[in-house]
């Protein structure tokens, strides 16, 4: 399903390193990124296991505490936490960037997931299929690539990519599109054509766009 209308969108949840909050990246024109990704066919699902990517949301960085309640921390409003100041009890999303609405965060009843922007999956058809463990590791739990959100409306997207999903809340679909294009650009994660087309209507509509910066490295220690 290709996505029209892409343009209609403001500059809302701005830029940043992944999710709501954060300075504004300072990687560039957003737009201009668009035409330094590698453009080539998707290649097979085959192989394809969220264990490709190593445990889910290990400590890459080392700070004591899981990459979910990282993401939560820095997403959420008004967060509690349960024993200490890594495990995340409940909060606020917002506005949700997907839907624009409040969602409450409680744990083991929430509406809330973390998505990565770029699909691991996606990632795969595109590139990740060859790289290291390390490096696929990074990717899944680098927070300019993760991002809170509405569970319903994550779940909607999938593993879709610029050409054939877009948030429903029109103003942060500029935020989003750059977000993609900073992630696929610091993994070397190639583009469709119509991938390629997409990112560039959206972000036509938004020249102003910057590219996000930051995250974690590339690489990552495995067995975490």
């Amino acid at each position: 399903m290709l996505v029209l209308g892409a343009a209609a969108c403001g500059t809302g949840g701005g830029g940043t390193t992944g999710g709501q909050g954060g300075p504004v990246g300072k990687g560039g024109s957003a737009l201009a990124a668009v035409d330094e990704l590698t453009v080539k066919g998707r290649a097979p699902k085959t192989g394809y296991e969220r264990s490709a990517f190593g445990r889910a949301w290990a400590d890459t960085d080392d700070n004591g505490c899981g990459t979910r309640d990282d993401i939560l921390k820095r997403d959420l409003k008004r967060v509690k936490f349960t024993k200490g100041q890594c495990k995340v009890a409940s909060g606020v999303l917002e506005p949700d960037p997907y839907t624009g609405g409040r969602v409450e965060y409680a744990r083991g009843r929430s509406k809330v997931d973390i998505d990565h922007l770029v699909a691991l999956s996606d990632a795969w058809q595109k590139g990740a299929q060859q790289w290291k463990p390390g490096k696929r590791l990074a990717f899944a739990n680098d927070p300019l690539n993760l991002l809170a959100a509405e569970a319903s409306a994550n779940r909607q997207k999938g593993d879709a990519d610029t050409a054939t999903w877009l948030p429903a809340n029109k103003s942060y679909r500029c935020a989003y599109v750059a977000s993609q294009v900073a992630v696929k650009k610091k993994y070397g994660v190639w583009v469709t054509a119509a991938e390629k087309t997409a990112m560039k209507e959206v972000l036509g509509g938004c020249p102003e766009q910057r590219l996000p910066t930051g995250g974690n490295p590339t690489e990552a220690k495995t067995g975490r």
